[in-house]
């Protein structure tokens, strides 16, 4: 949705203000097992897109799912169940 400059600025005060206003609590205190938990669960589903996005245009070009499931290290019916819906065939 456009938005005027005036508009972009507007919020960017609104978010410039909440930034300077912000007083840190003891609730925003994340331990380091947390932390690193949270980053490899992020990690993950950046893999998932990453891998699905592959598969996805590995399919255009033409591989087979016995390949793609090769790849993948599961059987070309597993990828098929697991990456089908979002890849379609050549």
């Amino acid at each position: 949705m456009p938005r005027s400059m005036q508009d972009i600025l507007d919020h960017a005060d609104e978010l410039s203000k909440r930034f300077e206003d912000y007083e840190p609590s003891s609730d925003d205190e994340v331990g380091v097992a947390e932390y690193l938990l949270r980053r490899a669960t992020l990690a993950r589903a950046r893999s998932e897109r990453q891998i699905a996005e592959a598969v996805e245009a590995a399919r255009r070009a033409g591989i087979p799912w016995k390949r793609i499931g090769a790849e993948l290290g599961i059987s070309a019916q597993a990828a098929q169940q697991r990456y089908g819906a979002i890849a379609s065939p050549a």
